[in-house]
């Protein structure tokens, strides 16, 4: 590059463009950055304000609210509602059997699943952007309701949380007022369904849909994969036929399994021979679904007609009177009067009901928007987070208990011809059906074919510790989030597990800032391109020129670690090489154009470091280099200790008769060096040690180096007005 300095004054920004070494002297083209518009923050809202009505009426913000009004109107019955149809009752096949088993892992009667799954589907397919997501009871949500039913109950004195569904042991209840175990259960869990929904529907209006970006796949992964655990443990006393309580709290996976091998000798055969009987059947038809779901226009519903058969063996051969076998009980018809949440218990809720809240939004975002993505149809996360809210908060006053989209469910109605939400509303009509007329044929069915439907629907999330050997191999942090994350939500509680686990997450990507990676880069052959020495083959090195890398953002936490690898892959150490060649001379200052203020012990301990600065006409120590090129390309950000590491590395260098230029920096690092005063005052010229390419900023090298043979009384490096090249 020319100098220019003699002839022009240095600008105030930085100028780009320049001509190629092999090329006549040309006129620069000077590209100075803009200036924002200005425009104080009454101005902001009130141009937001203006556009956000004269865009929405009523009317456009109830279709919003409602996208059915969107799309119903377009609705085409000719193409579109065979698959729906068809769709929605072989969901609607399936959800009956889940409905009730799930509502043990609830901790609630059989009822209020069927309940539940009716209410959510319908207010779903009014709300939902997604087209294809089935709402309805979810395995890992209904684990974590029945956690805190549980806590309730013991709170409000009705002992054994281990009592048979449909128990009527009452307990004083507010001092005054008596309600049975199955009253108080259902009262807790519509409470809390009411907080999930509110919090959902607050997030959502709120468009605070990023708080989704922290729950990262190898996170979902573990705690789903650690709530199966927790949740077949749970299921194992329906297996065998024992009644034993349910535990709560930390360690409760473990005293839950010591609980089944203290009472096993007490195991109920018929129980224990039935669940044998429907695991053995169940397992292989669902792997045949699986495996040739290609060739099948629908799955066999194998578990619907397990429930139907043993229902009915259950029944003739009164396994209940005979055996002693733990059976489902009486189950209800229609619905139940609306009632309204007791408010009294939200403040022992509210904390309860935000992890589930999260778990739910974030489960029914990454559905619908995989899907979405699948069938090339826009999915609103936003809104989608408002409709799961209203799917949960409305159905609280109809005694419902927390939902979302549920996998299983969704895979199914995505692969048998789903085209709209309305298969949604079909599955509605099939459980409003089993609400009318069918539920108290159910009353024989032993709750140990319910575990079974429960344990079986988890096999996918058990499936994912096969993933964690190709996890490992690609990465290592990814694969300890994941061990972590399950560890802590089975051998501690859910909740903290997922507390942890996003803590863990967070401190993985601190870690990875933390300590990056750096190289040293080479040029490749004929090309102006430079690249990892230590990557590939074949490159040349620039001789006395290094080019350092530093791929991570420069900030506080990893200041230490970029200055020793820096000194480390670079072989000069400028701190101990200027101190090996003490010169007398004057007493310590800071470095220039950086003043000190408490507490910035950096300019202190820089200060220390130069007891005795040389006087000018001193001979720098020798050094194999002239210049240092660090490659900015991976900085995201400077903080201001990233930037005064910057300053205090181009000061220690050139003490040692090396100059330090930066290359790749983005606008927004260029501009906190321009404000911070890069190598001199903060505006001056030589804020502009900075080059939008590698090779430029070896052009300018070389040709200062030449210039510097050839007259020794060339001006300094960051004295100089050089141009950027662009």
């Amino acid at each position: 590059m020319e100098d220019t300095s003699a002839e022009e004054p240095a600008p105030s920004k930085a100028t780009l463009g320049s001509p190629r070494p092999h090329e006549a002297p040309a006129t620069f083209v000077s590209l100075e950055e803009q200036e924002p518009a200005a425009c104080s923050a009454g101005e902001l809202i009130l141009q937001e304000a203006r556009a956000a009505c004269g865009r929405r009426g009523p009317g456009a913000w109830l279709r919003r609210l409602l996208p059915v009004l969107v799309w119903l109107p377009r609705y085409s019955p000719r193409t579109q509602l065979l698959g729906d149809v068809v769709s929605g009752l072989l969901v609607g096949v399936v959800a009956i059997p889940q409905s009730i088993s799930y509502s043990l892992l609830a901790n609630q009667d059989p009822i209020y699943g069927i309940y539940t799954n009716f209410f959510c589907n319908i207010i779903y397919a009014a709300a939902a952007t997604s087209r294809h997501a089935s709402v309805g009871s979810f395995g890992v949500l209904c684990l974590m309701v029945g956690q805190s039913v549980t806590r309730q109950l013991q709170l409000a004195g009705y002992g054994d949380s281990s009592a048979a569904l449909g128990d009527n042991s009452s307990s004083p209840r507010n001092g005054t007022e008596l309600c049975d175990r199955s009253c108080y259960a259902i009262t807790v869990a519509l409470s809390l369904s009411f907080l999930v929904g509110l919090y959902q529907i607050l997030l959502g209006v709120f468009q605070m849909g990023f708080v989704a970006v922290y729950l990262s796949e190898p996170l979902l992964g573990g705690f789903v994969a650690g709530s199966s655990l927790t949740i077949i443990t749970s299921q194992m006393k329906y297996l065998l036929g024992l009644k034993i309580p349910r535990h709560e709290g930390v360690g409760s996976f473990i005293l839950t399994w010591v609980d089944l091998f203290r009472h096993i000798h007490n195991t109920n055969i018929c129980d224990l021979l039935t669940s044998l009987v429907a695991l053995a059947i169940i397992v292989p038809v669902k792997e045949l679904n699986e495996r040739y779901k290609g060739r099948m226009k629908a799955p066999f519903p194998i578990e619907l007609l397990v429930v139907i058969v043993a229902t009915l063996v259950s029944h003739y051969f009164d396994f209940e009177q005979r055996y002693k076998a733990a059976v489902c009980g009486d189950i209800p018809t229609g619905f139940r009067k609306p009632t309204v949440p007791d408010i009294s218990l939200f403040p022992s809720l509210a904390l309860d009901a935000l992890p589930i809240a999260v778990i739910g939004f974030a489960m029914t975002v990454s559905l619908a928007e995989i899907f979405g993505k699948k069938h090339g149809y826009a999915v609103s996360a936003n809104q989608e987070m408002i409709a799961i809210g209203m799917c949960n908060l409305i159905p609280s006053f109809f005694y419902c208990f927390a939902s979302s989209a549920a996998l299983t469910k969704t895979l199914l109605k995505e692969s048998t011809g789903s085209q709209t939400q309305v298969s949604g509303l079909v599955t509605s009509l099939v459980l409003l059906l089993v609400l009318l007329w069918i539920s108290p044929l159910f009353y024989s069915l032993q709750t140990s074919i319910l575990g079974v439907v429960t344990i079986v629907n988890l096999r996918g999330g058990l499936r994912k510790f096969r993933d964690t050997p190709r996890m490992w191999q690609l990465s290592k942090l990814d694969t300890a989030v994941w061990w972590t994350t399950m560890l802590c939500s089975t051998l501690v509680t859910t909740e903290i597990g997922l507390l942890v686990g996003v803590c863990f997450a967070l401190l993985c990507i601190i870690f990875r800032t933390q300590r990056p990676r750096a190289t040293l880069l080479g040029k490749v052959s004929n090309r102006e391109i430079y690249e990892d020495q230590a990557a590939y083959k074949q490159l040349s090195s620039i001789a006395n020129v290094k080019i350092f890398r530093f791929e991570c953002s420069l900030y506080y936490a990893n200041k230490d670690y970029f200055k020793a690898v820096l000194y480390q892959k670079t072989g000069v150490n400028p701190v101990l090489l200027a101190a090996s060649h003490p010169q007398p001379g004057a007493q310590a200052s800071p470095e220039p154009g950086r003043s000190c203020w408490a507490p910035d012990f950096g300019c202190l301990k820089q200060a220390r470091r130069r007891a005795e600065k040389p006087p000018g006409d001193a001979c720098p120590p020798s050094t194999d280099m002239h210049t240092l090129i660090l490659d900015c390309g991976a900085m995201q950000f400077i903080d201001t200790v990233g930037l005064s590491v910057l300053k205090e590395t181009h000061h220690d260098y050139k003490e040692v008769g090396v100059q330090v230029l930066l290359a790749n920096c983005n606008p927004s690092i260029r501009q906190r060096l321009r404000e911070g005063g890069w190598a001199g005052q903060a505006g001056s010229a030589g804020g502009q040690l900075a080059f939008h390419s590698i090779h430029d900023a070896v052009q300018f090298a070389e040709r200062w180096h030449r210039g510097q043979g050839k007259d020794k009384q060339a001006p300094e490096p960051e004295e100089q007005n050089f141009q950027v090249a662009l």
